[in-house]
């Protein structure tokens, strides 16, 4: 299916100079949302999978949908302040500022192997501080699946892992 037809630029978002991939129609067209979320997920089949760890906002959306799709649990990665309890966190530079993540302490037990889930790699500061969190909890990092990768911003050279990192579409 051409994902990249539903996937449209929105110019000076959140801020000028960036260039926003708006995958909202995308998630209006339920054969494309499908389509898309099984090739996401398609890599992972028979991984030995325990969790799909999404980050905030958007990654939530494609994390939840391939870990059901997947047939296991779903972790939110979160900003600051809205999860209860406590909390293990991450700081880490974007493109256009600062930022943290934060997971519940006991979000996944010890060793779990997890997959993180995003909409975009663009210079790969958030996935990077995901992959920190989530190794932080003590799982195991499984790799990372991500809808979009802008590949003329290097986030790929960010992820300095073993694991795998697998785009569905490449810009």
């Amino acid at each position: 299916m051409d994902f990249a037809r539903l996937i449209r630029d929105i110019p000076d978002f959140p801020k000028p100079g960036v260039h926003f991939k708006d995958f909202s129609p995308l998630l209006a067209d339920g054969a494309a949302f499908g389509s898309a979320v099984a090739a996401m997920a398609a890599p992972w089949r028979g991984a030995g999978l325990h969790a799909a760890a999404g980050i905030e906002a958007r990654g939530f959306i494609l994390g939840a949908a391939v870990a059901r799709e997947l047939g296991i649990g779903f972790v939110p990665l979160r900003k600051p302040g809205k999860l209860p309890g406590v909390v293990h966190e991450v700081s880490y530079a974007l493109e256009y500022g600062h930022d943290r993540l934060q997971a519940q302490s006991d979000a996944l037990p010890g060793g779990a192997r997890v997959l993180i889930v995003d909409d975009v790699l663009a210079t790969g500061g958030t996935l990077a501080a995901a992959a920190e969190l989530v190794e932080g909890l003590g799982a195991t990092l499984a790799g990372a699946a991500v809808l979009l990768e802008l590949t003329a911003l290097g986030g790929r050279a960010r992820w300095r892992r073993e694991s795998p990192l697998l785009a569905t579409l490449r810009y």
